[in-house]
């Protein structure tokens, strides 16, 4: 399934046409690909660079958590997207989402979906996590999209991670072929961002919104959103406006969820 030739050569000619679009870097290990494309970024690294690692010794998610790989078992990379001035902002992680699932469901991946706002599901179990973070002082304005999706669970991820991690090397294929080797799918992967953030530079996410409640995962569901420092907040979940933020019906009516800092539930 997941061969060893990963090479900036290989990750080109699986590219094909879009090599020239790209500027890719393949590090046997770092410590982010996020954080070493930011510095990058924030020295005028161009549109379109991508830091790929086999490890990450600390990579990062959401809320400050750690991003547990180990070598070979993650597909992990960073990919450097600078905007038009007038782009707008607002669901760019939701539509990130949408491209990998699509990436996925074209190879013939069954059971993905979208967990608000930036995980991939696989049969309900964490398959993928988007972390995007704004370059400081970029302008027009720059987004560093980092990716994490699991190829394998790895040999002693803990207890409760494992109990909700899913893996590729677990998906049920709807067709009689092979996963692709990991520079086939990084390079599917990228084509795929590369399509949704050129219309995301002019549409927004409206132009995902669709298809993205079409994957949501917890769609008119009972939920609980667990902040850091707010009370547990119940309700049912009416998937997202055209701004990306999450609709919650409440027992005080409907409500608009834009803070990333929250972690969504099952209820």
């Amino acid at each position: 399934m997941f061969d060893e030739a990963f090479s900036v050569a290989a990750v080109a000619d699986a590219l094909g046409n879009l090599a020239c679009r790209f500027d890719v870097d393949v590090l046997a290990e770092c410590d982010s690909t996020n954080a070493r494309l930011l510095t990058l970024a924030e020295s005028g690294a161009p549109s379109g660079r991508v830091i790929a690692a086999l490890h990450q010794t600390a990579g990062r998610g959401r809320r400050g958590r750690n991003w547990f790989s180990a070598p070979g078992d993650s597909l992990t990379f960073s990919l450097l997207w600078r905007l038009p001035p007038d782009a707008p902002l607002s669901g760019l992680s939701l539509a990130v989402g949408v491209a990998l699932a699509c990436a996925l469901e074209d190879l013939g991946i069954a059971g993905v979906s979208l967990k608000w706002p930036n995980d991939l599901l696989l049969h309900g179990r964490k398959l993928a996590g988007v972390l995007i973070e704004l370059v400081p002082g970029a302008s027009p304005p720059a987004a560093v999209i980092g990716i994490g999706m699991n190829l394998r669970r790895p040999q002693g991820m803990p207890e409760d991670l494992c109990r909700t991690a899913a893996a590729l090397i677990e998906a049920d294929l709807e067709a009689d072929i092979p996963l692709p080797a990991t520079v086939e799918l990084l390079a599917r992967l990228l084509t795929a961002l590369h399509e949704a953030l050129i219309t995301f530079a002019v549409s927004g996410f409206p132009a995902f919104r669709e298809a993205w409640q079409k994957r949501h995962a917890f769609n008119d569901c009972a939920v609980q959103l667990l902040g850091d420092i707010s009370e547990p907040l119940a309700g049912i979940c009416r998937g997202v406006d055209f701004d990306g933020a999450l609709l919650l019906e409440t027992a005080d009516g409907r409500q608009r969820i834009i803070s990333g800092e929250v972690s969504l539930r099952p209820s």
